[in-house]
């Protein structure tokens, strides 16, 4: 019996040499020496192929995935491959798929504009180098960022022979013929193309109508409804008041100036490096004002910065060469008594970004509103005889620098966990492009809120056909504005902000002089909602008149909203 054992152990010794010899030998002859690095996957697209043992597709992988790659060679219908070791896993990719170096895992040579952008002087500072246009060809140098998809962030580019810096890649496509197409999903260019330039703010045409998701910013939650009141610079120091109106009455949220014409909330370091006129004019000190936005956020309030942008009096005088031009005098032009720092000029971009970057940093403001994002208004025979030089240097549309301008402050301001809202005319819903540069659609498109200000008593006197003076009846007048006009517009673009709208919070300035009282502060809420607005509403009183907002408290401890 021992015997027998004995011969089947020797017989699969033997079978263990032999499969040895046929199977082993050959694959550490093939394998000997053979050594594992570590390197990345690398394409000009945004993964590789994985291949078998048998060089058939296995799959693809990321660019910038890491692996382990062999430092031999295989060679295979004229084509070099590399095999790679992955999660304990052998594959083969081709050698030119492959590097060992980060910065070699991005292979695109060149890409094109398809959307006017900013290229930056550097990755990580709001600093502009220059603007780029649509159709621009740009050569890639580099990148700061892959994305988890194998997207870049930012790629570093030249443009033209002495100018380095980076723009994003989301601003971007890989040939002539794609950057140089509108976007017209779904039809979304097709709606805009024919609106033309009616009043000289620029044509609907040349915007852009890209679609970009709103994002939801982690740790930074806005409110479905901002229920909100508007506290001007002067006024914070009640911020205790302001407070337990708020719990009371069932507000939730701050519009709180940080930089109004000729009013600085306070020195800001930004002013005190870019318009010193406006750093010495602050009606706060930092400290004071650092702690009244403290307790309301303490409060559980969500705070919103408000920012007046182009209308900025001391920055036009300390930068006379930004200024709107008066060519009879060859000095600033006086619009409605204030100076205007032309919304063209980058470096006004720049400093009301860098205003709206510290004043997140600093102070923690949940969101920036930019008012004011506009040319002047009533300009349109002066700028037809050349009487103001708005300085446009890069030949654009009104409605296309707004555009651009915004486009720039969401991204940056997204970069640090804010949210972005901008201001607009109630003449703004309306279908064409107005003559002061604002274009609902174009400017939904790219901010996460959108505030216009159909003030009742600013609208024409029987506007829309009714036979009342419009602001004597303001429920009529908001659900007609607001249903037939700010809702279709918000139809007409592909990733649509929400709407918070100012809402009347004062006496009217026109004939019939009406009080704006409780039941007028609800209508104007009632109407808006009833047409879909219902991402909140601002109350606008120049004042911020806490007895005003007593007086008119019961509207705002309605709910308008009934699921």
């Amino acid at each position: 019996m021992k015997k027998v054992s004995k011969i089947i152990i020797s017989i699969m010794i033997l079978g263990c040499v032999f499969l040895f010899c046929v199977l082993g030998i050959p694959f550490l002859l093939r394998h000997l020496g053979e050594n594992y690095t570590t390197g990345y996957v690398a394409s000009d697209q945004l993964s590789a192929v994985l291949y078998d043992e048998n060089y058939q597709q296995k799959g693809t992988l990321i660019r910038g995935t890491k692996v382990q790659i062999s430092t031999k060679q295989y060679n295979h219908d004229n084509e070099i491959y590399k095999k790679i070791s992955m999660n304990g896993e052998k594959y083969y990719m081709k050698e030119n798929s492959l590097t060992r170096e980060k910065s070699d895992i991005v292979k695109e040579k060149e890409i094109y504009v398809r959307t006017p952008a900013v290229i930056y002087y550097h990755q990580d500072t709001p600093d502009i180098l220059v603007s780029a246009k649509k159709g621009d060809a740009l050569k890639i140098l580099g990148y700061n960022t892959l994305l988890k998809d194998g997207q870049v962030d930012m790629y570093k580019v030249q443009y033209d022979k002495n100018k380095t810096g980076y723009i994003y890649a989301k601003y971007t496509v890989r040939n002539k013929e794609d950057a140089l197409l509108p976007y017209n999903e779904n039809g979304i260019y097709d709606i805009h193309k024919e609106r033309g330039d009616q009043f000289g703010g620029g044509s609907a045409a040349n915007l852009d109508y890209y679609k970009e998701d709103k994002i939801k910013i982690p740790e930074n939650e806005m409110p479905k409804e901002a229920r909100t009141i508007y506290i001007n610079a002067t006024s914070i120091k009640k911020m205790e008041d302001y407070i337990v109106f708020a719990k009371q009455n069932n507000i939730n949220a701050f519009v709180i100036d940080v930089k109004e014409n000729t009013i600085p909330a306070y020195p800001s370091e930004v002013m005190q490096d870019l318009s010193l006129s406006n750093y010495k004019k602050a009606v706060n000190t930092k400290e004071e004002y650092k702690v009244q936005i403290q307790k309301a956020k303490d409060a559980g309030i969500y705070i919103i910065g408000r920012i007046t942008t182009f209308k900025d009096q001391y920055y036009a005088l300390d930068h006379e060469e930004d200024g709107i031009l008066d060519t009879r005098t060859g000095k600033l032009f006086a619009h409605n008594h204030s100076y205007w720092p032309s919304p063209y000029s980058r470096n006004v971009w720049e400093y009301n970004v860098k205003i709206a970057l510290e004043a997140v940093k600093e102070f923690g403001f949940h969101e920036i509103q930019f008012d004011y994002i506009r040319f002047p208004d009533r300009v349109s025979q002066l700028e037809e005889s050349g009487v103001i030089d708005l300085r446009n240097i890069y030949q654009e549309d009104k409605a296309s620098a707004i555009q651009q301008f915004l486009m720039y402050a969401r991204d940056e301001l997204h970069k640090v966990g804010a949210y972005i809202s901008a201001d607009v005319f109630g003449e703004a819903a309306n279908q064409y492009v107005t003559a002061y540069g604002q274009y609902w659609p174009a400017i939904s498109n790219v901010v996460d809120v959108i505030s216009a200000m159909p003030y009742p008593d600013h609208f024409n006197k029987y506007e829309f056909g009714f036979e009342k003076p419009v602001w004597t009846i303001p429920y009529e007048l908001l659900k007609t504005w607001g249903t037939n006009y700010a809702a279709v517009r918000q139809s007409e673009t592909p990733s649509p902000a929400i709407v918070r709208t100012w809402i009347q919070a004062y006496n009217t300035i026109a004939e019939p002089y009406i009080v704006y009282d409780t039941s007028k502060i609800s209508d104007q809420i009632k109407g808006l909602y009833e047409s879909g607005l219902t991402g909140g509403y601002i109350t606008w009183n120049s004042g911020s008149s806490i007895d005003k907002y007593k007086q008119i408290a019961k509207a705002f401890q309605k709910e308008y909203i009934h699921e």
